[in-house]
């Protein structure tokens, strides 16, 4: 019988990553598996998910509080409509699994698999679960995590799913290829800076602040801005490359081209560049409920990245540290190793096996 897999999840890359990462490994076990996202009109799944290949089915959102409070009571209301829409889509794709990654259209994709007696699998992302996925804890014992103290029940640590081309990189046999794509020096330490698809304003200033200081201990940098007029940096000729741009496609070859890595520490990022062996320095986005800071802390425990503080990010910072760190090939080399040792690559081919085998326990029962 022909698996029916329902994969719910969207409204950030940090929801929907793992979805089409898994949705990939789940067509490669089982070509013929039916495949249909679940999300909502407003999340990056509504550009993601066509163009990967998949169907796309949209449901209301319904924002859900941060965290357990008196708030949470005023939700069931909120979801009536949406849990009816829902329900309207899966007597339409008749899922065998359902598989949810977090956000908020994963909280009635739980509500309708509980009551239809669906086996459901959840996948939570980071090192804090969200409000979704402790519910979606509760209704099953399919529950696996993108970091190892993850505190959810049932909880199993086998890691993110990522895309393929990130899960089988070989940095080492890319580097050649990478820096000659981006135009960097072939030998120079290479720095790689990110804060994310939009950027971040103080990993910018304080890279690009540091500009003259990386330059003099011949250090090179490849730097994603988003605003590219917030790192923009002059070099003579001569002197180490500032490549700065304002989105790189391929990380892929970013990773691949680089030593050291300054970033957020979304557990998309920490989760890649761990899994890539790459040494990251990880500066959490100082607002939200600190999950950023605990997605890192098991990569920088482990000896694979340095945490450091929004606001302890300043252009003197980076030219010591990082500067230091770019310098000291065996301090690079055990970072890499501590790193590629914690996070698993094969989440991806993993958790496609325990959806696959769900469905069919769902397709014998129904």
């Amino acid at each position: 019988m022909t698996p029916r897999v329902l994969l719910a999840g969207g409204g950030t890359a940090g929801h929907t990553s793992p979805l089409l990462a898994t949705a990939a490994a789940v067509r490669r076990i089982e070509p013929e598996a039916e495949i249909t996202a679940l999300g909502t009109p407003k999340g990056l799944e509504v550009t993601l998910v066509p163009q990967a290949g998949y169907p796309l089915e949209l449901v209301p959102a319904v924002p859900l509080p941060r965290s357990v409070s008196t708030e949470l009571l005023r939700v069931p209301g909120r979801l009536a409509g949406t849990v009816r829409a829902t329900g309207e889509v899966f007597d339409r794709v008749q899922p065998d699994v359902v598989v949810g990654f977090g956000g908020y259209v994963s909280v009635p994709a739980y509500l309708v698999a509980r009551k239809r007696k669906i086996p459901i699998v959840v996948h939570e992302q980071n090192a804090l679960p969200g409000i979704a996925n402790k519910l979606g804890a509760r209704f099953t014992t399919h529950v696996f995590t993108s970091f190892p103290e993850t505190p959810l029940p049932h909880a199993r640590y086998i890691g993110l799913p990522m895309r393929e081309q990130i899960a089988r990189l070989d940095r080492a046999g890319m580097r050649a290829e990478a820096r000659e794509t981006f135009g960097l020096d072939p030998d120079l330490p290479t720095l790689l800076v990110t804060g994310g698809s939009q950027g971040a304003r103080r990993i910018n200033q304080a890279v690009s602040g540091a500009a003259e200081a990386l330059a003099a201990a011949g250090v090179q940098v490849l730097h994603a801005a988003g605003r590219v007029e917030e790192a923009e940096v002059e070099r003579s000729p001569g002197q180490a490359p500032y490549v700065t741009l304002p989105f790189i496609d391929r990380i892929d070859l970013a990773y691949a081209a680089a030593d050291a890595i300054v970033c957020r520490s979304g557990a998309n990022t920490v989760a890649e560049v761990a899994a890539v062996g790459l040494p990251a320095v990880f500066v959490p986005l100082p607002i939200g409920n600190g999950e950023q800071a605990l997605n890192a802390h098991p990569v920088v425990g482990a000896g694979g990245g340095i945490l450091v503080e929004d606001a302890a990010l300043t252009p003197e910072w980076v030219a010591t540290a990082v500067v230091s760190l770019l310098r000291d090939e065996d301090r690079l080399t055990r970072m890499s190793a501590a790193a590629s040792d914690l996070m698993p690559r094969d989440a991806d081919d993993v958790l496609a096996q325990i959806v696959l085998d769900a469905a069919g326990a769902g397709a014998d029962g129904a």
